[in-house]
């Protein structure tokens, strides 16, 4: 009876040990997009989701979600059972948001933080024609003949047009603003020589600034962009901690147990890694980060408070 009773408890012990790949395969993970198919965010998640589907075993759905700002998304998620299987690629409108009009979710209390997986860099872009060389040039021009000079960004109250205000406020200009609904009609009108400059991501104008199209001044992050190593940061060029950037994480929804998120960022991290993914996402202008857990929930709420002060200090309105 003994030995049966032994057998029977090692039998158990390899099932436990058995249990969690099992599981993991019979999984499927939802990952919820705030934005439309097609996008940065839409790819990332495709590409994320394709990888750990093959080397960790869920089965992964992708669901867009776009309207509200990114807002409808991420109501839905905070609403979500807290299980480990419904996610949402999130980004700046996450924190934004708030500051700006009601919402039905707290960034920093209805999620919790899975990963920071991306970073892209965003650049200070003129026309090829344009007569302005440096940003230094484009800052003189503006001092000179206040307003004259035309501005545009996605927006209003996004990241880019959030950044432009930083920036304008850093060097004491005034531009006319005209806000643009998309990345490519911003480019299309600084092409056409309907705007002066333009605050966009690298990743919506790299294939003009390789093609020599468009020229840029400066870049947004603390660090140069690799494929741009002759253009200065913002920052080095005298804006001292002038660092902006659109970023990309995943969150879950609020109380989902601690071993779930710990797995589901070490998946993340895995994807991240994948030698495969780093030049597809490197062509989007995306790069790796892989901070997960505390140190990304410590980036939400630095996030949250930043743009709320800069909100605040610009008189930005919600639309």
């Amino acid at each position: 009876m003994f030995k049966r009773l032994a057998v029977a408890c090692v039998t158990l012990s390899l099932l436990a040990l058995a249990a969690p790949d099992t599981w993991s395969q019979a999984r499927t993970i939802r990952i919820v997009v705030p934005f439309p198919a097609g996008g940065s965010a839409d790819i990332l998640a495709r590409l994320l989701g394709e990888q750990i589907a093959k080397a960790q075993g869920p089965s992964v759905v992708i669901e867009n979600r776009p309207g509200g700002g990114a807002s409808i998304a991420y109501e839905s998620v905070a609403r979500a059972a807290p299980d480990g299987n419904t996610l949402v690629i999130n980004g700046n409108s996450l924190v934004i948001n708030p500051h700006l009009r009601k919402v039905n979710y707290d960034p920093l209390t209805s999620f919790e933080p899975v990963c920071y997986l991306l970073s892209s860099p965003q650049v200070f872009v003129v026309n090829s024609d344009s007569p302005f060389k440096t940003l230094a040039d484009l800052v003189a021009a503006a001092r000179a003949k206040p307003k004259e000079l035309v501005f545009a960004t996605v927006g209003p109250a996004t990241t880019q047009h959030i950044g432009y205000e930083q920036f304008r406020r850093m060097a004491n200009v005034d531009f006319t603003y005209v806000p643009y609904p998309g990345g490519a009609p911003a480019m299309t009108a600084l092409l056409g020589g309907h705007v002066t400059a333009s605050l966009t991501n690298y990743s919506e104008a790299v294939e003009l600034l390789h093609s020599g199209k468009a020229r840029a001044l400066a870049s947004t992050t603390l660090k140069r962009i690799p494929p741009l190593p002759g253009v200065p940061t913002v920052d080095e060029l005298g804006y001292k901690g002038y660092n902006v950037a659109v970023w990309f994480g995943v969150v879950a929804p609020a109380k989902t147990p601690r071993d779930a998120t710990a797995q589901l960022a070490s998946w993340f991290q895995a994807a991240l890694k994948a030698p495969e993914l780093a030049p597809r996402l490197e062509k989007l202008g995306l790069y790796p980060v892989g901070t997960c857990l505390d140190d990304f929930g410590k980036h939400i709420r630095d996030q949250y408070d930043d743009y709320g002060r800069i909100i605040r200090e610009a008189g930005i309105k919600g639309s």
